[in-house]
């Protein structure tokens, strides 16, 4: 018999470890095929080797961004149920692909956002490399460990921290800029309460315009076309200034061939024109929108689910772009580094920039879209349904929150991080309503599971006296009388407890943000930039060692 048992469990535990192996199959595949491929196209340069390496590192840091920072991209859209987790993943990999080989920056800066004094390494392309090795390596590692803690943490922190702790090993600590230090610190700040301010704003607005009116319908038919214009406004805005950068003049030299049309071109988009292309489509599809409402008038039903359901195709358009610009901006996290590399390697130097080849871009968005295929749905789910319950209109304004505090900071020069303001919409969202049903009256959890407690022990005190009376051969009328007392007891402090604990789970119920999940957040984020630079600085000792 138990030889049968321990065959079942070793039966199902293969069953259950056989999607992994797979996983960590197909991961394998892609870094040996990415590793050789660099080694095979760069045959004639001395050092190629150690560039295949670097390559290798590259494509996994690449695969961990695919699966932890393209989940905040979806995930609220597959946690509202607007889409399924499969279109979800090949949704993000095509468009995360498109952006990084459309719109991916041309000449990235080596060094992300100055974090550290090049100079400082001396002129030494052996130590700079072991440097951006080290960094990228511990960046990567520090995302592979997030992701398998289902905690969703920012990606250029990740490299930023992993740049900083190499450099601080390799020159000491007078080579870092502790201003720009200073910057992304306060952008653990800056980037989730904006983020949420705006997502709870515009929930709160949708609200009070169509979901507390009486007639949804006539509400949805006024107010949804002018909620998704001010999203495509914002869309198309964020698209031309973070996404069209690399092709904008081809895009103006474009323009320019339409008659009675004349554009300067431009290295890249004002922030000005950024806002009247943003506006035009808006106003565009605001009439589509106000078209089809006419036609679907009479078949909507005045529900919150059937307003819900308007907001599901806006919902997909906004997955989809926010995983283009996406793409064309945080691949440079990815390759950034390897830029650096393939570049100190190639020319024998060190240099501020560097042309990204077009095998290193291909590096970086592949590597996305295969570790979103293959580990994303872990993270998309954390970021969809974990932290709160979701439905369209809410991940709608998490969406919006993406755009425009991306498009608000850039402007006012405020580092921020799309992983933060993602997670703080959804923070924000769920705060809101539990705000909104303040009304309820509250007991901490706390002090409810305290009273459990201590309700449970006098339960347990009655019993132990029933049970002495019980065994007791003789009793006297006295006697009989305390056990029937204690009987009434026993059922009356059970129905307490009973009441206590349908208590508990209304409490939690109210609390619409898990509070563990926020403290599992916050944590990541807050040592996300010093755990990749400790671990960045004992790889780079590491490293020099064996090549010294």
């Amino acid at each position: 018999m138990e030889i049968q048992t321990i065959k079942k469990l070793e039966n199902e535990a293969l069953k259950r470890s056989g999607p992994d192996f797979v996983r960590l199959g197909l991961a394998l595949f892609f870094l040996v095929a990415i590793s050789t491929y660099a080694i095979l196209s760069n045959g004639e340069v001395s050092n190629n080797l150690f560039l295949s390496v670097a390559a290798l590192i590259g494509a996994y840091m690449a695969m961990n961004i695919g699966a932890n920072d393209v989940a905040n991209n979806v995930g609220p859209a597959v946690g509202s149920r607007a889409m399924t987790m499969t279109t979800a993943i090949v949704l993000a990999a095509i468009f995360e692909a498109a952006g990084a080989f459309i719109a991916g920056g041309e000449v990235v800066k080596t060094i992300k956002k100055g974090i550290i004094d090049i100079s400082a390494f001396g002129g030494n392309p052996d130590s700079f490399i072991w440097a951006m090795m080290a960094a990228l390596l511990a960046a990567a590692l520090w995302l592979n460990f997030a992701t398998m803690m289902k905690a969703p943490v920012s990606t250029t922190h990740s490299i930023v921290g992993g740049v900083m702790g190499a450099g601080i090993a390799a020159a000491g600590f007078t080579i870092v800029s502790w201003s720009t230090m200073a910057k992304i610190a306060a952008s653990w700040v800056i980037s989730p309460i904006l983020g949420g301010i705006i997502a709870a704003l515009f929930l709160l607005a949708i609200k009070k315009s169509i979901i507390f009116k009486k007639n949804k319908i006539q509400a949805a038919q006024k107010y949804v076309p002018i909620f998704v214009a001010i999203m495509s406004w914002a869309f198309g805005t964020y698209i031309v200034l973070k996404g069209l950068k690399k092709i904008w003049p081809q895009v103006v030299e474009t323009f320019n061939l339409l008659p009675f049309i004349s554009v300067e071109v431009t290295n890249k988009p004002s922030f000005f024109t950024a806002l009247i292309l943003g506006f035009i489509l808006s106003i565009l599809v605001y009439f589509i929108v106000s078209k089809k409402l006419n036609a679907k008038r009479t078949i909507i039903e005045n529900s919150r689910e059937s307003v819900n359901m308007l907001f599901t195709i806006p919902l997909i358009f906004a997955a989809a772009l926010l995983s283009f610009a996406h793409g064309a901006n945080d691949v440079a996290n990815a390759i950034g580094p390897l830029a650096a590399i393939n570049d100190a390697i190639v020319n024998g130097g060190i240099s501020s920039k560097a042309n990204i080849p077009l095998w290193v871009m291909g590096v970086g968005a592949f590597g996305i879209a295969t570790g979103l295929a293959l580990y994303g749905p872990k993270l998309i789910r954390t970021v969809g349904s974990e932290i709160t319950e979701l439905d369209q209109i809410r991940a709608f304004c998490i969406a919006m929150a993406a755009s425009i505090t991306v498009i608000i900071a850039s402007q006012l020069g405020l580092p921020v991080s799309s992983t933060h303001i993602a997670i703080g919409g959804v923070f924000g969202v769920g705060f809101l309503r539990e705000y909104l049903h303040r009304d309820i009256p509250i007991i901490t959890i706390e002090e409810d599971t305290d009273t459990l407690h201590d309700e449970k022990k006098v339960l347990h005190t009655y019993k132990n006296e029933a049970k002495t009376l019980e065994t007791k051969n003789e009793k006297s009328e006295n006697e009989y009388k305390e056990l029937l007392a204690l009987y009434e007891k026993i059922k009356e402090q059970e129905k307490l407890i009973k009441a206590t604990k349908k208590h508990v789970k209304r409490v939690k119920k109210v609390e619409y943000v898990k509070r563990d999940a926020i403290k599992k957040i916050i944590a990541a984020w807050i040592i996300t930039v010093p755990a990749a630079a400790v671990l960045a600085a004992m790889l780079y000792f590491m490293i020099r060692g064996i090549m010294l």
